[in-house]
């Protein structure tokens, strides 16, 4: 077996656990800091990230790191066909069926309240649970997803999911980096090979994808010119409770003008924008950690 490449930052400890769902899935999951029994209920709520629609929880990592030291505990989930978690049928993946696996998630560990952080994919869950469980969610962090989502980004999107990597992991960076590099400009060659080993997973050495290809079905049927869905009322669900949103400068996802049109609905909103960074903010730098865990601690001050 080839040896592991080294970790990029100081390695974070975390649980594992696998969690059941309705139809039968073994999903899975990682648990960063302890939970602290001594507190009374509501104090120093949790936080549960939920990731990208082809990624996993470990997009986290780093941004765990930097909120365990601040005292916080730190669920982060793999969606069904991603990461850890066992590939479903092709019509369960869905922002619908992956906000009622993360309901099930949170009844496996207890939680009965917490303080969300979404990329996007795991954003506009986070819509769905605050309409379907408001809760349940105590606080939002919106990792460059709002609701309305740019066409040209989705369409870029719908290019690359289900392509199958290169057999070396050399090839796989040059072409991730030929891909987005727009999107990541001040990213060096560290970064690069960072960034692609943690979207994809080292099978013996090869790079591989670490979800089902089957995802790139939804993605076919993606027309353009059609409407999408009107998901203004998910994110207006959120008016009573603190919401920031983090927007990649470069994003061609979320634009300025749906920010600010969200900040117009959430008079409250926070915003923090990464400069040098597209879709999605890597959640990589201090500034940005620092800035989510203020809003957090605001949110939600710690004991």
């Amino acid at each position: 077996m080839a040896e592991a490449a080294p970790a990029p930052y100081p390695a974070v400890a975390c649980r594992f656990f696998a969690y059941p769902t309705a139809d039968g899935l073994a999903l899975f999951g990682r648990d960063w800091g302890v939970a602290r029994a001594d507190l009374p209920e509501g104090a120093d709520l949790p936080v549960v990230c939920l990731p990208g629609v082809t990624r996993n929880a470990r997009d986290f990592e780093a941004l765990a790191g930097a909120l365990v030291a601040r005292g916080r505990r730190v669920v982060g989930l793999d969606f069904r066909g991603r990461g850890g978690s066992a590939f479903g049928p092709v019509a369960t993946y869905t922002p619908a069926q992956e906000a009622a696996d993360t309901i099930a998630a949170l009844a496996s560990l207890d939680i009965s309240r917490a303080i969300f952080i979404g990329t996007s994919r795991g954003g506009l869950v986070m819509m769905v649970l605050s309409q379907a469980r408001p809760d349940l969610m105590a606080a939002a962090v919106l990792n460059d997803i709002g609701p309305v989502i740019e066409k040209a980004g989705l369409a870029r999107i719908s290019g690359y999911v289900g392509v199958p990597t290169f057999t070396d992991w050399p090839s796989t960076i040059a072409r991730l980096k030929a891909s987005q590099g727009f999107l990541f400009p001040s990213l060096d060659d560290a970064g690069w090979e960072r960034f692609a080993r943690q979207i994809y997973r080292d099978d013996f050495g090869t790079p591989a994808l670490a979800y089902d290809p089957a995802l790139a079905v939804a993605f076919k049927a993606f027309d353009p010119a059609a409407e999408l869905p009107d998901m203004w009322p998910g994110f207006e669900a959120m008016k009573d409770i603190p919401v920031m949103v983090v927007h990649g400068a470069l994003s061609d996802i979320l634009s300025a003008d749906t920010v600010a049109q969200m900040a117009a609905r959430h008079p409250g909103l926070a915003v923090h924008t990464v400069a040098d960074e597209g879709h999605a903010p890597l959640l990589w730098d201090a500034a940005t950690q620092d800035a989510i865990g203020a809003f957090i601690d605001a949110a939600n001050p710690p004991r």
